[in-house]
């Protein structure tokens, strides 16, 4: 089948990668793709969050399955519009999609699917900011109740911090923080059936020893060696299916991918927020572990027949991601920086490590930064000491003007803490 991709960071890149290595995929296109992806990809040009504008390049292309990337599009009722347009699309519905689009929404949605989550208050008001600043103490949890490209979400003990972020988005979630380490928990679904990914674990911090600023993300790893081996079998049983059958209950199905973020509390498993698509740098890590190849998978959660594919199969190996950033990310970033050591990567350490395109564009010859997270170099290796290893080599021949990356990811995995 002929398969169009939509947007262009690391996410579409891992994606793009693993279509062009399934054998069921005859012609792979990306809109607007990015300069690495252009290695796998034929690029065209779109306004991803333009739903005709997409339905027509889909039509044009004569796709068999189109997968919307980006949240942002999804809300903006892309899917929709190529749904519309009779070209079965991985996505969710903009209704659906609301289950990341509004912290608010996706708070009720769980009330009523009796899924574990924060105690949690939606404040419209400086009063109502304050009284549940109060009341949950620090560290103060404090969510732009709308999208906000993986800067939305503020915790901190310094309440002028909070209670300023807050002030700052128009509809705010503030809740009680959850102690334990997070999780990403990935599953594809066409409404009804769900099928869970491998767990993984990224890391939101900026700097080293999860210190420094929220980002969209810094890096991920897996699997998890220290996670309970029932970890997915429970999630599936309390967040995952409950969630997708409360979504279908209320005629808004979900089809796609739902991504959930879990704290491990003292108290059991939580819900920290869903997405409504693949998340970044998580999805590097999971699909460089899948066995299975993707485009059935995928056709299947867009046409409804996911019931009918084989259990999954996933390689024994582990992954890490290293994301390499410009400067002065995730404040105001740097870009049109040169980067080189590229094909010193692909020349010594492929198909082990191989890097994966985030905020890339190509000016004649050169490839440059065009975004805040520039690189997520991705390795494997028979576990995570290796895949580690192998990554930060990679990492050390990536060479751009004032770039920034964490040299812990998965240190303490690997090491069995």
């Amino acid at each position: 089948m002929k398969v169009l991709v939509i947007g262009g960071g690391a996410r579409e890149h891992a994606l793009c990668r693993s279509l062009s290595l399934d054998p069921d995929v005859s012609a792979l296109y990306c809109a607007p793709g990015n300069a690495g992806i252009a290695e796998v990809a034929e690029l065209y040009p779109v306004d991803a969050l333009d739903g005709a504008a997409v339905a027509a390049l889909a039509t044009e292309l004569g796709a068999g399955l189109v997968v919307v990337g980006p949240e942002a599009p999804l809300v903006a009722g892309v899917a929709d519009a190529v749904r519309a347009a009779g070209i079965p699309v991985f996505g969710p519905s903009a209704e659906a999609a609301l289950l990341e689009g509004s912290k608010a929404f996706a708070k009720d949605v769980m009330a009523s699917a009796g899924v574990p989550t924060a105690r949690s208050y939606l404040c419209t008001t400086p009063e109502e900011v304050d009284e549940a600043l109060d009341a949950f103490g620090a560290p103060y949890v404090v969510k732009d109740d709308g999208l906000a490209a993986g800067k939305g979400v503020v915790v901190t003990a310094d309440l002028a911090a909070a209670r300023a972020h807050a002030l700052a988005c128009d509809r705010v979630v503030i809740e009680e923080f959850l102690d334990g380490p997070e999780v990403s928990l990935f599953a594809i679904t066409d409404g009804v059936t769900v099928l869970p990914l491998q767990p993984a674990q990224d890391f939101k911090r900026a700097l080293d020893g999860d210190e420094g600023p929220n980002t969209g993300g810094m890096g991920a790893y897996s699997p998890l060696p220290w996670a309970d081996p029932k970890l997915v079998d429970e999630v599936m049983a309390s967040v995952l299916q409950p969630t997708v059958d409360e979504l279908r209950r209320r005629g808004t199905p979900f089809s796609g991918l739902l991504y959930a973020g879990l704290a491990i509390t003292s108290r059991g498993v939580r819900v920290i927020e869903f997405n409504a698509r693949f998340g970044d740098p998580e999805t590097q890590v999971v699909l460089a572990r899948l066995r299975t190849p993707l485009a059935s998978v995928l056709l299947g959660a867009a046409t409804g027949t996911l019931h009918t594919e084989p259990p999954l199969n996933w390689r024994e190996d582990a992954a890490v991601t290293v994301v390499i950033a410009s400067h002065n990310y995730p404040e105001t970033p740097r870009t049109g920086d040169p980067i080189e050591g590229l094909a010193e990567v692909a020349a010594e350490d492929a198909p082990e490590a191989y890097v994966l395109h985030a905020g890339t564009r190509r000016e004649g010859d050169a490839v440059v930064s065009a975004g805040g997270r520039v690189l997520s170099v991705t390795a494997t290796g028979s576990d995570l000491a290796q895949a580690r290893e192998r990554a930060y080599k990679a990492v050390g021949r990536i060479r751009l003007d004032g770039s920034q990356h964490r040299t812990d990811i998965a240190a303490k995995a690997a090491e069995g803490r």
